[in-house]
C-alpha cells in the first residue's frame, strides 16, 4: 500500500508548461536551451513557494534531455526520468542552509573537474545559497568564475541582498514574481478536480489568498483543509475553521464598534474571537486587507473586480465607507500595519490588539493630524446629540494685554430631591457594595443634578462611560440597586467628560452642597 503523497509534492511540475505565475523566466530559459546558449551560472531570486527550485529541476533535466521538444524535457528518455525519481549523478541539490561551511564547498570544487558519466551536463542546485559562510562564498567564487563548459550551477535565495556582490556579478539573475491569487486559484480547481474533490470556488480563492503569492504554500494549506473534511465538500467556512480566519461580517462588526468609538464593544469581540480559536497574527493580518479593501471602496468605483468579497459584503463595506474619511481609514490601516509587525515576535498577542483598539477608538491618545481631524469629528457628533462640552475661551487679540479669565461656575436652579441627597450623601458606602467592574468605574464618578431633577453621574470619557451609555444593562442594574437605597424608583442620567475638562465649570458638584455622611469603605 502506497503512501499518501502531499498535493505540492504529487503535482509538482515536470516540464515548463505546468509552470505557473514564472512565464517570464520560463520563456527565456526555454529560448537558450532550444539555441544552446546556457549560461554556466544562474541565480534564482524570490519569495518561498514560487517555483525556484521546480525550474532548476526542469531546467537540469531539459538541458540533459536525449529528445528535447521546443525546450522542454520529453519525460521518456532515461535521463529524464533518472532525474524525475532523484536517481541522476548528473544533478546535484545541495542545501545551504544546513551544509555551509568552507569543507562543503570545497568537495563540489573537487566534483566539478570530473565530467559526468552521462548525459551533457553536470548541475549543481545550491538551494538557499545566502546562508553560505564568507569562507564557503571564497571558495566557489573562483569555480563559479571559470567552470568546465559541461558544469551549470544554479543558486536559489529567499533573500539575495546577502549574497556577495563578487557571486552576483558571476551569474544571470532571475527573480521570481509572487504569484497572483487568480493564477493560485484557477491551479487549485485543476487539482481539485483531477483529486475529484468538491470545493467552493470561494473557499479555493480564501486559500490562494492566505498562501500570500507561494503556490507551495496554498497547497499545503488546501492539503489541511482536506484531511480535515475527508469525504465533504469542501466549503468557504469550513476553511475558515481550519485555518482559524475570521469572517468577514466579524470585521464588519469590528469596524461598526470603531466607528461608533465602542470600546467594550470591541473587547467583547476580541474574546468572542479568542474563545472561538482564531490565530490572532492572521486575524490582524486580515483586517488589514479588510481595511484596504474598504478604503478602496470609499476612493474607487466599480471596485467589484479588485476587491474578494460577496455582494452583500460590499453593501455593508459601502454603508462604512460612507460614515468615514478617507484620512481616518488611512489612520486605522497605518495603526493595524505597525501592529501586524509587532504582534508576530510578542508573546501577549491579546493585550496588543485589546491596545490598538483602545487607541483607535480614541484619537485623543496620539499627536498626528488625522488623529486630531478625528477628535474634531467626534467633538462635533457630540454637540449634534447635545452632549455639553466646556466652552471655548475667546483667544484675545494680538498685543492687547492678557487677563486671567474667570468662568462662571454654574448654578444650581432647582431645590435638589430628597431621594438625590440621600444617594448623595451614602454615595460612598453605596460604591463599596457594588461588584467589580462597576465599583472601580464609579469610584471616580461626579453626581450632578440633570433634567426633570433627576440624579446625574458624570464619568470619565473613555472605558468608564462607555460601560454605562453603551453598555447592555448596566445603568438598569445600577437604578435597581439605588432604588433599594432609597425605597423609590429611581431613575438616573449619565454624561461622559474628555479628561481635559473641568467639572465644574460644566455641572453643579452635589457632593459639595450634600453633607455626605463618612462611611468606610469595605475591602
Amino acid at each position: 500500500m502506497s503512501s499518501y503523497q502531499a498535493l505540492y509534492r504529487k503535482f509538482r511540475p515536470q516540464t515548463f508548461e505546468d509552470v505557473k505565475g514564472q512565464e517570464h523566466i520560463v520563456t527565456t530559459l526555454q529560448n537558450q536551451i532550444e539555441k544552446e546558449r546556457m549560461s554556466h551560472a544562474y541565480l534564482f531570486c524570490g519569495t518561498r513557494g514560487t517555483g525556484k527550485t521546480t525550474i532548476a529541476k526542469i531546467f537540469a533535466k531539459a538541458v540533459n534531455c536525449e529528445n528535447p521538444v521546443a525546450g522542454n524535457p520529453c519525460g521518456e528518455c532515461p535521463s529524464c526520468k533518472k532525474i524525475t525519481a532523484n536517481a541522476s549523478m548528473n544533478v546535484i541539490e545541495i542545501d545551504a542552509a544546513s551544509n555551509n561551511g568552507v569543507d562543503n564547498i570545497r568537495e563540489i570544487v573537487e566534483q566539478v573537474s570530473y565530467s559526468p558519466a552521462e548525459g551533457k551536463y553536470k548541475v549543481y542546485i545550491i538551494d538557499e545559497v545566502h546562508m553560505l559562510s564568507i569562507g564557503a562564498f571564497n571558495a566557489l567564487l573562483k569555480t563559479l568564475e571559470e567552470p568546465p563548459s559541461y558544469v551549470i550551477f544554479i543558486l536559489a535565495t529567499t533573500e539575495a541582498h546577502k549574497i556577495p556582490i563578487t557571486i552576483l556579478s558571476r551569474c544571470q539573475r532571475y527573480d521570481f514574481k509572487r504569484i497572483s491569487i487568480d493564477t493560485i486559484t484557477a491551479r487549485l480547481q485543476e487539482l481539485a478536480q483531477k483529486e475529484q474533490i468538491d470545493v467552493e470556488e470561494r473557499a479555493l480563492r480564501y486559500v490562494a489568498k492566505c498562501g500570500d503569492g507561494s503556490m507551495r504554500d496554498s497547497l499545503s494549506l488546501m492539503d489541511q483543509a482536506i484531511a480535515f473534511h475527508i469525504g465533504e465538500k469542501l466549503t468557504y467556512d469550513m476553511v475558515l475553521d481550519v485555518l482559524g480566519a475570521v469572517d468577514q461580517e466579524v470585521f464588519a462588526r469590528l469596524t461598526q464598534n470603531m466607528i461608533d468609538q465602542n470600546v467594550t464593544g470591541c473587547i467583547s469581540l476580541l474574546e468572542e474571537i479568542v474563545m472561538q480559536g482564531r490565530e490572532l497574527a492572521q486575524f490582524v493580518t486580515d483586517y488589514t486587507w479588510y481595511l484596504r479593501n474598504l478604503l478602496l471602496v470609499k476612493t474607487s468605483e466599480n471596485v467589484e473586480d479588485v476587491i474578494d468579497v460577496t455582494t452583500e459584503q460590499l453593501k455593508v463595506m459601502q454603508s462604512q465607507a460612507e460614515l468615514l474619511e478617507m484620512d481616518t481609514i488611512m489612520r486605522y490601516i497605518r495603526i493595524f500595519s505597525e501592529l501586524s509587525g509587532k504582534i508576530r515576535y510578542s508573546a501577549s498577542k491579546r493585550i496588543l490588539i485589546e491596545m490598538t483598539m483602545i487607541k483607535v477608538c480614541r484619537p485623543q491618545m496620539e499627536q498626528d493630524l488625522t488623529s486630531l481631524k478625528d477628535r474634531i469629528q467626534t467633538l462635533e457628533k457630540k454637540m449634534e446629540q447635545g452632549i455639553p462640552m466646556m466652552a471655548a475661551q475667546t483667544m484675545p487679540a494680538q498685543g492687547a494685554a492678557v487677563e486671567n479669565i474667570v468662568k462662571e461656575r454654574p448654578v444650581l436652579q432647582t431645590a435638589i430631591p430628597d431621594d438625590v441627597k440621600v444617594i448623595v450623601g451614602k454615595w460612598q458606602g453605596i460604591v463599596a457594595t457594588m461588584e467589580s467592574p462597576m465599583k472601580n468605574y464609579l469610584k471616580k464618578a461626579r453626581l450632578s443634578l440633570g433634567g426633570d431633577n433627576r440624579l446625574m453621574i458624570v464619568l470619565e470619557d473613555g472605558l468608564a462611560s462607555d460601560y454605562f451609555i453603551k453598555g447592555e444593562g448596566h445603568k438598569e442594574i445600577l437604578e435597581n440597586l439605588l432604588s433599594d437605597v432609597v425605597q423609590k424608583q429611581i431613575s438616573v442620567n449619565f454624561q461622559s467628560i474628555d479628561a481635559t475638562e473641568v467639572f465644574e465649570h460644566n455641572y453643579v458638584d452635589l457632593s459639595t452642597l450634600v453633607q455626605m455622611d463618612i462611611e468606610e469603605e469595605e475591602e
